[in-house]
């Protein structure tokens, strides 16, 4: 009786472990990220990629769920060269896509619109150009796109309204030209984040604005004009706002800030008027207003006075501490 039950055991072992690994490489997602390697002539960055181990659990840089690729990230190897291979559409269950701090030129392929799970898309600190395709609109699962630090040129992509779930959109340090385009005062889902820094922007922004409530929204380093207030609002949650190195021009004095605001820059701009009172109100983390064209006696309580004087400094005739200029 002892050896029947033993017996049964064995083989019941014996049949657990011929069943396929839920952790095992799907064959179609391993050949798909074989081309991938040889479409970058084999690189170190990849040499663990090799067909006599599990790509699930061996190889640099993947991750998978039941044995579908879900992750895939290469960073940070300056001899990688070359374009985002079109076989990147065809890891089909993928979430996440890094390909970044490497030397990739060209743009993004279409087959990326194949990634109908894709959640979050790093392609940052690369050398791609050209317009920012419209087809990734087509990524409706999106929530955080980075493709700063490119040579992106053309206009700020108005079809990222119509991404109901994008909440991150970084295009900062490239060569982007034109404006905000106006249909960013709507929004089909989620009012994303915005990064637009240090490109070629200009003009003035749209007043459909005033009725979006941007939780971080960064234009410095570019060539806006006019009025920057309609970010502002008493009842917005704005957490962060960047005007810094610009040519806005309005009255501060007049401008009520939402009590969630703690990142403020609006340095080196043509603002002008009085530091309102209500500021002394606000948990600033970061505050900054040289170079304007600002007056008045700098309002004391809550922040204020813990910032350094540069962070006041050169502006028309602000003062009190921390300025050493007396009122």
């Amino acid at each position: 009786m002892k050896l029947l039950l033993r017996l049964s055991i064995l083989l019941a072992s014996l049949f657990i472990f011929s069943l396929p690994s839920s952790y095992s490489c799907n064959s179609k997602d391993e050949n798909t990220l074989l081309q991938i390697k040889k479409s970058f002539n084999n690189p170190q960055l990849l040499s663990s990629w090799s067909p006599e181990t599990d790509c699930c659990t061996n190889w640099t840089g993947i991750e998978c769920t039941n044995g579908r690729v879900t992750l895939l990230s290469m960073a940070k190897d300056n001899n990688l060269v070359g374009h985002i291979p079109d076989q990147i559409g065809d890891l089909l269950e993928l979430q996440s896509l890094e390909m970044s701090y490497l030397n990739l030129t060209g743009n993004i392929p279409r087959t990326i619109t194949k990634l109908k799970y894709l959640d979050f898309l790093f392609l940052k600190w690369n050398r791609l150009s050209g317009p920012i395709p419209d087809y990734i609109s087509e990524l409706k699962n999106v929530t955080f796109i980075d493709l700063s630090y490119n040579k992106f040129t053309g206009p700020v992509p108005g079809w990222l309204t119509q991404m109901p779930k994008l909440q991150t959109f970084q295009i900062d340090n490239n060569s982007l030209t034109g404006s905000i385009p106006n249909s960013f005062g709507s929004f089909v889902g989620n009012v994303p984040n915005l990064f637009l820094s240090n490109n070629k922007l200009s003009g003035k922004i749209p007043e459909s604005l005033s009725k979006i409530d941007f939780q971080a929204v960064v234009l410095s380093g570019n060539s806006f004009t006019g009025d920057g207030s309609m970010l502002f609002g008493g009842n917005k949650r704005t957490v962060q706002v960047d005007l810094s190195r610009n040519r806005f021009e309005f009255d501060l004095s007049k401008v009520k800030f939402g009590k969630s605001m703690a990142l403020l820059d609006l340095s080196h701009n043509r603002i002008f008027g009085k530091l309102p009172w209500e500021l002394t109100q606000l948990r600033l983390q970061r505050f900054n207003v040289s170079y304007n064209r600002l007056c008045g006696k700098i309002p004391r309580g809550g922040q204020l006075q813990s910032f350094e004087q540069y962070e006041f400094s050169h502006n028309r005739c602000l003062c009190g501490k921390p300025l050493k200029k007396a009122c």
